[in-house]
Order: C-alpha cells, then structure tokens, then sequence
C-alpha cells in the first residue's frame, strides 16, 4: 500500500501525527537515521529497532552504482537485501549527482545531469526517469523525486530556471513511477526567494504526490536564511500528507523544523561525528579526544537509555577513541541516533500536551551548540 498521514494534533504549526506503512504504524516528528549504502555506518538493524528507529533512508546514486539495483531487486528489494524490516525511504541522488557535476551550465540539460563517477572516474548520465526506475527495482517504500540541488547562493534567474526544471523534472518521474506498494514525493525548492518557494510548493502540489519535501537547504546557507526556506516551503504544503525537511540533523534546527510544521528529518550528522569522537548531550556536542574523560567512569549522558550508556563509561570509549578502535564510534553512533530519536519522542508529547514551545525553549536554554573544548 502507499503511505498514509494521520494528521492527530497541532501544537501551534507543531504536529503530531501517524504515519502507517507496509511495515507498521510510526509516530512523527520523526528522525531517520541515514544507510547511504543500505547500512547504517557500523550498526545492525537489531540495534537501530533497539533505539526505536522508524524509517530508515538509503541513497539511490550509491545503490545504482554498488551493487547495483538489479542485484538488490533480485535479492528480494533492499529491505531483505539490508534485513530491515522497517520501512525505508531512497533518496532520488539528486544531492550527490550535482555535487559532482561540475560544469552546471553544460552538465545540467533538460534530459538530465552528466556526472563522473566519484569511484572511477566513469561518465554517467542520469535522468528523472532513471532515477524512478532504480528506485522501483530497489522497491523502497518511499521514492524522491529527481530535482536540481543547486548550490547557495545563487542569482534569482538561475534559480527560477532551476525551479522550473525540477519541477518538468518531477512531472516526468511521476509518469513513469510503476511501483504500486511505493510512494512517490515532490520536492520542493527555491533557495531563499519567498515567491519561488511558493511557485515551486503550489505547482508541485498540483501534481498530487504522497508527500513533500523542502529541499535545497543545509547546502551553506546561515541559520537564518535556512529557516526562512522552511516557512516559505512549508506554509503552501497541504495538512493531509507527510513534510519532510532533507538533511537536517542539528537538535536546534530539527526544533526550529518542528516549530514550522515539519514531520521528518534525516541526516548522516550524528553517525559522522561519532566516527570522529563527537556525542550529542542535552548540554552540546562533547569530544572524547579530550583528556578531561580519560578517568570519567560516567555514562555519555545521566539519564540517557541508550546501549552505550547503559553499559560503558566515558573514560572506556575514550580510550576506544583515542587507540581508534571502530568500537568507539560504533558506540557513539548508537548513543548519537538514541539522542535524536529520544528527542523526537519528547517533542512528540510536548505537541499532545499543548506545551512545545516552552519544552523548545528550556531545551535551548541548557544546548549549547559549541563543542566543549575544556
């Protein structure tokens, strides 16, 4: 079946809701850890249903590319290819594809992008249809459509043509998008214009997708201006389906999300700082290759339930950090995703209990976003 939004309460522009799929019913706000290659960085499925993960998202350019999207499909899909049985969300490798063309005037046309392949070196063409295609065959339960990701900033023009394009882009994806149990999203651009954002929201709305995306943010842009991309993005969405904000994984900006009506998020932050000996605490981000934990016998965080707390201390993944030992940031990831997927739990009650904005605000009163150097 496709996805279905059960829209349940709203806390000013906070919501709540259900969002029932193949593999189960789950609540949002909602964090989805990132599996680019159908894995989440060093981490089973087992523990990510341990940390109460929900939908998981895989990345369509590296599946097309490794193993192959033939190979997943005939293995089962990616969910027995992976062994998760949750529900898994592709991105369409709009991202990574323009981030490797690198001529935009001659490498963006109208039929798609030419690229090289970051692995070899290997011309490549990709178009929306193509994009749609790997995305059926790896038979994910959500698929993106194809768009341009253009980069920040830009001129006014170059993005109104952009817009466009994307927008004939998810027109095309959509016409050939073939898998009955799959749901299809829009995306939504339009970099920090307030009157493209709402052009590109309401065409794509026409198009009637199973939900929407704001994408093009987090691409080097200011705080400021990102949340401005959000309000002009989501204010023209439609109540009834799912909104999902692309690449966001900061606690601030899920909260600063959250607070203008976005549902979902994702992100590689909190996998790719433990790999460096970085965790999330109520307090700001903490390093492990400071010397001040080498005899802390303390959790990562008091309070927190997640594996690594519950059974290490911070001076032993310390040590793990600094020997760069791979248990050290297996450790980290598993408390880093337990951090973001604890504090969408406590976001969620905090909209049933008409008090988000208060639970925001006392949560930014203690967050530092500076790194704790001492």
């Amino acid at each position: 079946m496709k996805i279905k939004y059960n829209l349940k309460k709203k806390d000013g522009k906070a919501r709540y809701g259900v969002l029932d799929t193949n593999y189960g019913s789950f609540e949002t706000p909602m964090f989805m850890p990132v599996g680019t290659k159908a894995t989440v960085k060093s981490l089973t499925p087992d523990e990510l249903k341990d940390m109460k993960c929900g939908i998981v998202l895989a990345n369509t350019y590296h599946l097309w590319l490794r193993p192959g999207p033939e190979i997943i499909n005939r293995c089962g899909g990616l969910h027995k290819f992976m062994n998760y049985d949750g529900p898994i969300l592709t991105d369409s490798g709009g991202f990574q594809v323009f981030s490797l063309a690198k001529n935009k005037e001659k490498d963006i046309t109208e039929e798609g992008v030419h690229f090289k392949s970051h692995i070899d070196g290997k011309d490549l063409f990709l178009t929306p249809e193509e994009s749609i295609h790997i995305q059926n065959l790896l038979d994910s339960d959500i698929a993106m459509s194809f768009d341009e990701c253009p980069p920040f900033p830009v001129t006014y023009d170059y993005m109104k043509k952009s817009v466009d394009r994307t927008l004939r882009w998810a027109a095309r994806g959509k016409a050939v998008h073939s898998n009955p149990n799959q749901s299809l999203f829009g995306i939504v651009q339009g970099g920090e214009f307030e009157d493209l954002r709402e052009y590109s929201c309401k065409e794509t709305v026409k198009m009637d997708f199973d939900g929407y995306s704001i994408g093009g943010t987090s691409v080097g842009e200011d705080k400021d201006t990102m949340y401005k991309m959000i309000d002009y993005g989501v204010r023209y969405l439609p109540e009834d389906k799912v909104r999902y904000l692309m690449g966001v994984g900061d606690p601030i900006d899920i909260l600063e999300g959250v607070e203008r009506g976005i549902d979902i998020f994702d992100c590689v932050l909190p996998t790719r700082i433990a790999r460096h000996g970085q965790a999330f605490t109520r307090t700001g981000k903490i390093n492990f290759n400071n010397a001040k934990y080498k005899e802390d016998l303390g959790p990562v965080e008091e309070g927190c339930d997640c594996y690594t707390c519950r059974n290490y201390s911070r001076a032993y993944i310390r040590h793990l950090i600094t020997t760069d030992e791979m248990l050290g940031g297996r450790l980290l990831s598993i408390h880093n995703i337990r951090y973001l997927v604890k504090l969408v739990e406590e976001i969620r009650e905090a909209i049933k209990n008409d008090s988000f904005i208060e639970y925001k605000e006392e949560f930014i009163k203690k967050y530092d976003n500076k790194e704790k150097k001492q």
